[in-house]
This record gives structure tokens, sequence and C-alpha cells, in this order.
């Protein structure tokens, strides 16, 4: 067999090099590069920007060998500032320890360059803010979109979402309340989340006024008011330009972003500029003295696949190059964000044209949606989207929900949505070659080729339901599951044959068959929401009566190790295979 793997010097993306796997397709990573952790690129696609932050410096900095030197009695308070003159902040630091990959000085050259931010306002740090960063020699990051709305939830169904979406991997929060006490509600989540919260203040702005009311005072107060309460980054949708309204009018679904429509109606009644443009440099002002984060808002994302990489979105995303520049001479980090629907075919396109467009600065993505007619169901339409996005360059993830197009999120869509997209940025981590991302892949391998059922679950991202999926069908751990049975378990047959490595990794060797302890409360929930077994098989698994496999002590006798081969197939399909919906089909069965 003649073969060549397409390698190009990425990482192996398990730090032990565990089983046959040859490593990553990714590029050989260039840290400090425009190419940190990167795919290979298809014919066509732009080139990296020769250009950085550096290239962007205040009036008066000049560079000083590897860093900058600033005018006399200037007082650093940004860390893009910081990083400009070599300073490793306690932030820093901290990101380091998380991306273990990286040291805290090649952190501050990222950042430095703007190829990564640290959102952490100066207020919010004194509060329970951990550091965290975003960019794309870093792990990729995701953000959960939650907020009350004029007919919907409030300030404390928002912290408990908060609570949930920290819980389930949301590594940012975005608090998007257009509706109740938009002050109090963005004031308790700043002072109880350990993640940045980023706000699109835009809409604080015409809370019970026109849009047409929208005036320089207004914009200014309320971004000062936000960035004293702790906000560490704003949706800021200065891109949206008057010449760019002309391409929207033929498409499908027109402007789908809030701000975007908001401030596109603005600029028609006021026949004048977009009054974020117009006012950039006095936002960055504000936003240096608290070191806001910017996030460049898409106000022309597309709301569709007919209306993807057309002249308007890709006509604003030229002017947040232009925006990103002007962030940085300015001292502030910036973001750039990105589309929402795109034809598979157009994601790796997207992602590259941005990284050339915005020299490097991190990219943050809402999906991409890959098809529109799946709604109920588009937290799996956009995390598809979301893998190649986060392969092909994307830095941070925005999270779509099961409720996307159709409501409120409530607090399983928010676990739905952040499982959803923690799949796709580990997903396009372990693609990327990212040292040790794999890891914890191959210890749950290891574990499942043991048939080691209880490491199995403590090493899944969520054990609760692994588990009471599994015990929905087979309340004992044995060496098979009840999709295969005992006589068809390849995993089975694979451990016991003795030339085989499979199973026998030293640490996961299964103890005897055990029966599963009583369901947890989440676990029983779990079940209950599916709705498979009657509510009586359920209170059978969380009160574990004495009996189920066997006597309470003795050996579980569906197992091959205690009784022939053909008394354990009898057995499981007499006594463990059991749990089934009164109402099932025999074909079910």
């Amino acid at each position: 067999m003649s073969y060549i793997l397409p390698l190009h010097g990425a990482p192996n993306p398990s730090s032990q090099k565990n089983g046959t796997n040859p490593g990553s397709f990714a590029l050989k990573p260039d840290i400090g590069g425009p190419l940190t952790f990167a795919s290979p690129d298809t014919p066509g696609m732009p080139a990296p920007s020769e250009k950085t932050a550096w290239d962007f410096l205040p009036e008066g900095w000049t560079r000083d060998g590897k860093f900058a030197r600033a005018p006399e009695g200037f007082v650093p308070i940004t860390q893009l500032e910081h990083a400009r003159l070599g300073d490793i902040t306690p932030e820093m630091t901290k990101v380091a320890a998380h991306e273990v990959h990286l040291t805290a000085e090649q952190v501050r050259d990222e950042v430095a360059a703007g190829r990564m931010i640290i959102p952490a306002n100066i207020v919010h740090l004194k509060h329970q803010l951990e550091p965290m960063c975003i960019g794309r020699a870093a792990k990729t990051k995701i953000n959960a979109n939650m907020g009350a709305s004029p007919v919907s939830s409030g300030t404390d169904e928002e912290v408990e979402k908060l609570k949930w979406a920290e819980r389930w991997g949301g590594d940012t929060v975005m608090d998007l309340s257009t509706g109740g006490d938009l002050d109090a509600t963005r004031k308790a989540i700043i002072e109880n989340s350990h993640v940045p919260i980023g706000t699109v203040p835009i809409y604080s702005m015409i809370i019970g006024k026109k849009i047409e009311d929208l005036d320089k005072t207004l914009i200014l107060d309320t971004l000062r008011h936000q960035a004293a309460q702790g906000v560490d980054y704003f949706t800021i949708h200065a891109g949206v330009l008057r010449e760019h309204l002309p391409f929207v009018k033929k498409r499908l679904i027109g402007i789908v972003s809030r701000g975007g429509s908001l401030l596109a109606k603005w600029m028609l009644v006021h026949n004048a500029e977009n009054p974020m443009v117009t006012y950039f440099d006095e936002i960055c002002e504000i936003m240096r003295q608290y070191d806001v984060s910017f996030s460049l808002g898409d106000g022309l994302r597309p709301g569709g696949l007919a209306d993807a990489s057309d002249e308007a979105q890709l006509g604003e995303l030229y002017a947040l190059g232009k925006l990103t520049e002007r962030a940085w001479r300015n001292g502030c980090q910036v973001m750039v964000e990105g589309p929402g629907h795109v034809p598979f075919d157009q994601i790796e396109y997207n992602m590259k044209l941005q990284r050339t467009v915005c020299h490097g600065a991190p990219f943050y993505v809402l999906g991409p949606l890959v098809t529109d007619i799946f709604p109920g169901y588009d937290h799996i339409t956009s995390a598809i989207g979301a893998t190649a996005a986060g392969f092909h360059g994307a830095s941070m993830l925005c999270y779509v929900t099961p409720k996307e197009h159709l409501g409120l999120p409530k607090k399983d869509d928010v676990k739905q949505g952040c499982i959803a997209y923690k799949i796709a940025a580990h997903a396009a981590d372990v693609a990327l070659g990212i040292p040790g991302t794999r890891d914890r892949d191959d210890e749950l391998t290891k574990a499942r080729a043991a048939l080691n059922w209880e490491k199995h679950f403590e090493l899944s991202f969520d054990p609760d339901t692994a588990r009471a999926y599994h015990d929905e069908d087979l309340d004992v751990d044995t060496d098979f599951c009840a999709m295969c049975g005992h006589d068809w378990c390849s995993v089975r047959i694979s451990k016991e044959i003795v030339e085989f490595q499979s199973g026998k990794a030293e640490g996961f060797e299964r103890e005897s068959v055990v029966k599963s302890a009583a369901l947890t409360v989440e676990q029983r929930e779990i079940l209950e929401k599916r709705g498979v077994l009657s509510p009586e098989e359920i209170h059978k698994l969380a009160s574990k009566t004495q009996r189920v496999v066997s006597d309470e002590g003795e050996r579980a006798s569906c197992h091959s190790d205690y009784v022939d081969s053909s008394t354990a197939q009898d057995i499981q399909g007499e006594r463990l295979v059991q749990l089934r919906s009164k109402n099932a089909s025999p074909a079910a069965e």
C-alpha cells in the first residue's frame, strides 16, 4: 500500500502520541508570526496580512528594539499598551497558566501584535473575573448569549443562566438584554461572573426612545456608564456605512443584526454617516480608560445562505479592517465579529479574508449556520459551520441554541448551545494540532477500550447525561453495553485478543461487574425529559431496589467471567435490557 499523508509539521495534539494516528494535518505553527495555528490553504485563498498592530502605533510612540517607547509621562492602561512596552501583566501570566502551550512572554507578544486580546475591564478585575484570552495562538473559545427581552425573563433568571453558561464551558458571556431593568441586570451579571462580559450598548441607548433620537451625548454617556460598571467588551457597529446600504436592497432577508438595522434607519432618517464611526475616536478614548475591548460588530452579516459573501457583508468587513487600525492607534484591544449564515464551501474564504483585511485581529463568529431549514436544531447546523470556522482561523465562536430564530433561550437551551459549541471548538483545536488538546480524548478511549464504565463517564464532558443514557437500557457496569449486547461487543472481543493492546492500558483496568449507583437528581431529570421510560421505570433506577441483576453482594450473573456465554446472553435478554417504554412497538423492542 503506497500513500503519502499530507503532514505539514503541526504538532501531534496528543502529548504522549497515543495510538496510531499520525498527528494533525494542519500547518506547522508559527507562534509570533501570522500563522500561529492554521489550516493549509485551499487554492485561491488570500494570504495573511504582512501588517500587525505594530504598524499602527499611537502618535508619539516609536519602536525601541522588540518593543516600543511611549511619550514621556505616559501611563499604560490597556493590555495592548503594556504589551507594546514589554510588560508582562498579572493577567498575561494567568492566561499562560490556562494556555499551557504558551508562555507568558508569548502571550504578551501576541497581544502586542494585535492577534490576541485579554478582555478584562479594570473594574471587573476588582470583582470575580478570571482573565482569559481570545486569539488564534490560543485554544478556541466560545461565547454564550443571554439577556432579558421585553416579553421574557428577568435579572434573577439571567444570573442563573450566567452560572449555567459558566458551568457548561462558556468562556465569555454577552448580555443582550432589551427588556426589564437593563442596568440592574448588567450590574448583577458583572458582579457574579468569572468570565468576561460583553454588551451591545446601542440597546441601552434607545430603551424608551426612538432610534432617531440617538446623538453624540447619548452614545458617549451610555458607553462611559457601562465601562464604569465593568463591561469587558463592547459590540460597536461602526462598520455599517451609508455606502453599503444600496447593496442590501436585493437581499432576501435584509439586515438581521439589531444594531445594524437600527443604525441603517438612523442614517436614512438623518441623511448622515453612521454616528459610531463619526465619533469613533471619542469612543476609543472611553474604552481605553477602562480597557474595554472592541468587538467590532458585523451589522451587515448575512441572515441566510442566499445573502452570504455579498457586497454588503464584505464591504463592511473592509470597513472593519480600517476601524481595527484606528482602534490600535488609540491603544485599544480589538476583535472583529463575523458572519452568521454561510454555505460550507465559503467558510474558509470568509475566515482567511478577515485574517488579511484585519491584520490577524481575532475573529469572533456566530456559527456560521450552513443550512437554513432546521429551526429548532440550529445549534447543530451552526456547530458544523463553527468547527470549520475554528479550523480555518476563527478565535471565538458565538454559540447558537435550539431557540435561535424562534425565541429567547431558556436554561436548558443555554446548556445545549454551550455543549454544541464546546464540541466545535475542541474539534477545531485537535485538528489544528494544539499541543495536549487530544489528551482527554485518548484517556477516554483507553477507558472505553477497557470497558471501564465509571472512568468512561468521569472523563466525559457531561457525565450525568452519559451515565443516564447508559443506565436507561442497562443499569450494570459489565463487559458490554446494550447497543451490541454480549456476543456482538467488538470492544470486548478486541480486549480478549492477546496480541492487541486494546483495553489493556495501565490504570484503566475494569473492576468486577458492579451495579451502577442510583440515579442522581440530574440524571433522573435527563431521563424524564427524554420520555423513553415510564415514571415507574425511572423511579426504579433512582431508588435502586435490591434486585436488578442479582441479589446485592452477589456477582452479576450476566457477566461472562462468572457464567458461560449462553447463560449470560439469556440473562441479558431476560433481566437487563428490560427498561423500555410501556407503549413501545414490538419493532422497537
